[in-house]
């Protein structure tokens, strides 16, 4: 077992959330790029069998899914002040819209992207149920405060941002007033900035 850090990541991939995430928590981390033609490597199949990344690795843990990154390193290190104490009754707040934006809002928005919306009939059956009511309450999320928990910045807001960076670039999203100032507000940060340049720089 090792305390060592790794983030197995492609610059153009999901693995900028998880980037972004670290930078935030300031810990010294090792980075392996991994190509899209070795992820179904044997070697990396081992680390993650979906042969996706990002995965990090830490004392012993491989962890994958990017939200679930998030929660993680957030939780690992408290000091950093990245997620509400156990005890504290703003984690509810925080594991709530952390992932509906990890199930709900990426469903719906991948749907809608490929055009498998499910039918108006159908919509009980999706845990989105319809890509307007998605969109519409995550306008709320963002809507109360500067951050997802009023006045204090979390690793919710690195998971939500990053969605609904994405979504405004692609699109995906729509570009409500509520969505671009809350984007703005926390693509600004330092630790963004940095895990943008390292990233854009490991893409050339």
């Amino acid at each position: 077992m090792t305390d060592e850090i790794v983030l197995y990541t492609n610059p153009q991939s999901r693995g900028r959330i998880a980037r972004w995430m670290l930078e935030e928590v300031g810990r010294p981390y090792r980075t392996e790029i991994i190509d899209y033609g070795a992820m179904k490597s044997p070697d990396y199949l081992a680390v993650n069998p979906m042969g996706k990344v990002p995965a990090l690795t830490h004392r012993g843990v491989t962890v994958t899914e990017c939200a679930a990154i998030c929660a993680y390193l957030a939780d690992a290190f408290p000091e950093a002040g990245l997620a509400p104490a156990f005890d504290d009754p703003a984690r509810g707040t925080y594991l709530r819209w952390m992932f509906f934006a990890a199930g709900p809002v990426e469903t719906a928005v991948t749907a809608k992207s490929l055009g498998l919306l499910a039918p108006a009939d159908k919509a009980g059956m999706v845990g989105y149920g319809s890509y307007e009511a998605t969109i519409d309450a995550l306008e709320t999320a963002v809507s109360e405060g500067p951050y997802i928990l009023g006045d204090r910045f979390s690793a919710a807001d690195v998971y939500v941002g990053s969605q609904i960076g994405w979504g405004l670039m692609f699109k995906s999203i729509p570009e409500r007033p509520a969505f671009a100032a809350y984007a703005a507000r926390i693509m600004g940060r330092e630790a963004a900035t940095r895990a943008r340049t390292l990233d854009d720089g490991a893409a050339t």
